[in-house]
């Protein structure tokens, strides 16, 4: 069994002339290379087309892309920096990802700037980045509810994370 992780990001393209046509007529396309080089793979494409002066196009497919959407008429540019962002950071990078609505400008962001690591949860981060502020008495460090603590700023919106395992939990500050 393969696993989705294994998988290069790639689309499936149709010409539409031909698929309107009745014709199934389209190739898969490496999705993680430059955009100039995807539409040469769609122009070549088109020119191969059972109907003539083949033009327009859709994605019809795609995979290795970790559960991000593709839409049908997504835009090039921006398929091939999706690629290229889940080529490089797998699951954590399609994560946040999916956790911004694939807002790629912000997932760059958001990896970059306010990326604080991987804990086992939400609330490891919380009992760490309160131990690392202050220093807790330890008569009362027992008192401390870590989970309510993890829940309650994630429901306020200072932190999202992305689960990419069991017990591996990328948490992140929310801007």
């Amino acid at each position: 069994m393969t696993n989705q992780s294994d998988i290069s990001p790639r689309i499936y393209v149709a010409c539409l002339a031909a698929y309107n046509n009745g014709y199934l007529h389209g190739a898969w396309i490496d999705a993680d290379q430059d955009a100039g080089a995807i539409r040469d793979e769609i122009a070549t494409m088109l020119a191969r087309s059972p109907i003539e002066d083949a033009e327009e196009y859709a994605i019809h497919d795609y995979e290795g892309f970790e559960g991000v959407t593709i839409h049908e008429y997504a835009g090039i540019e921006n398929v091939a920096r999706m690629a290229a962002f889940i080529a490089e950071h797998g699951a954590l990078g399609a994560g946040v990802l999916a956790e911004l609505d694939d807002d790629i400008e912000q997932a760059e962001t958001a990896l970059q700037d306010c990326y604080h690591g991987q804990f086992t949860s939400l609330a490891d981060y919380m009992e760490e980045l309160t131990s690392d502020c202050i220093t807790i008495p330890e008569a009362l460090r027992y008192y401390i509810d870590w989970k309510a603590m993890a829940r309650d700023a994630e429901l306020n919106g200072e932190f999202f994370t992305v689960k990419t395992g069991y017990d591996e939990v990328h948490v992140f500050s929310s801007r």
